[in-house]
């Protein structure tokens, strides 16, 4: 694993994190704040968490990151969930980051934080999942063809897309690879999500989402409130208007007071 850095006058680290076959695009705000790690939806980029941070201010270390494929970073030839989670990692150890993290997900990023904070439990401060990690997923055969006929039907557009975090340099199979593989992945969420030791906070969105009707986003969320009674680490903070494509740029503040909860929590334990 190499580095190859840009320190702006500000203290802002920005350059690219080399893993495996691939190097990762990455902003570290450095200082001695708690970590906040930003992780993004399925194919969207670092630039989405833009008014979180700013709502946040810079009493937090802030480190976001482009996955393979998305935004700045480079290809690859491993798109999974697996390699997702290995890049937090990779991201951790390049940056130096030995303080607990506070790990902050859209969507697929609230999966691959949850996850992460499952196999590191010694490791992280709390996880924020912006309407994601919900245990509900659509894995029968005629959602899996319809996935792939969706991306296959996109595919001429991706190129347009992609600025707006909608598509990634990706084939439309391999886009299609990857939201079946996350279906299937929320759909046996549910243990996990009941094992979990730390704080895990919700900020929950109304409304529909690229390729799913409102009943079916509905349906996601409801799947959510047997575990809240289960395991108490688990709690929602806010349910908010904004649908789940728009909550970080509707509802960000929301999402930010989510990860001053976490923080505070996360302080009042070191203090005990």
């Amino acid at each position: 694993m190499s580095n190859n850095n840009t320190a702006s006058a500000t203290s802002t680290w920005t350059g690219m994190v080399t893993v495996e076959d691939t190097a990762l695009a990455v902003t570290d705000t450095g200082g001695n704040g708690i970590p906040v790690v930003y992780l993004n939806g399925s194919y969207a980029t670092q630039k989405n968490w833009k008014k979180v941070i700013a709502d946040l201010g810079p009493g937090f270390r802030h480190i976001t990151f482009d996955e393979r494929a998305r935004g700045k970073s480079k290809t690859s030839a491993d798109y999974s969930f697996e390699a997702c989670v290995r890049d937090v990692d990779a991201v951790l150890a390049a940056r130096g980051v030995e303080q607990k993290p506070i790990l902050v997900g859209w969507s697929y990023g609230g999966l691959v934080a949850v996850h992460w904070a499952d196999r590191n439990p010694d490791r992280i401060a709390g996880v924020v999942s912006a309407d994601g990690a919900m245990p509900w997923g659509f894995t029968d055969e005629e959602n899996i063809e319809r996935i792939r006929k969706m991306f296959h039907k996109m595919g001429p557009m991706m190129p347009v897309l992609r600025p707006f975090g909608l598509a990634a340099r990706m084939s439309a199979d391999q886009h299609a690879d990857v939201n079946i593989e996350l279906n299937q992945l929320c759909a046996a969420l549910a243990p996990v999500l009941d094992r979990l030791t730390g704080p895990v906070r919700y900020v929950v969105a109304n409304g529909a989402n690229l390729g799913a009707a409102e009943e079916e986003m509905a349906a996601v969320r409801e799947s959510l409130e047997p575990l809240l009674v289960s395991n108490p680490n688990l709690t929602v903070s806010a349910t908010v208007a904004s649908n789940h494509s728009k909550i970080l740029t509707k509802d960000f503040h929301a999402v930010a007071e989510a990860v001053r909860e976490t923080a505070a929590d996360q302080r009042g334990a070191s203090n005990r």
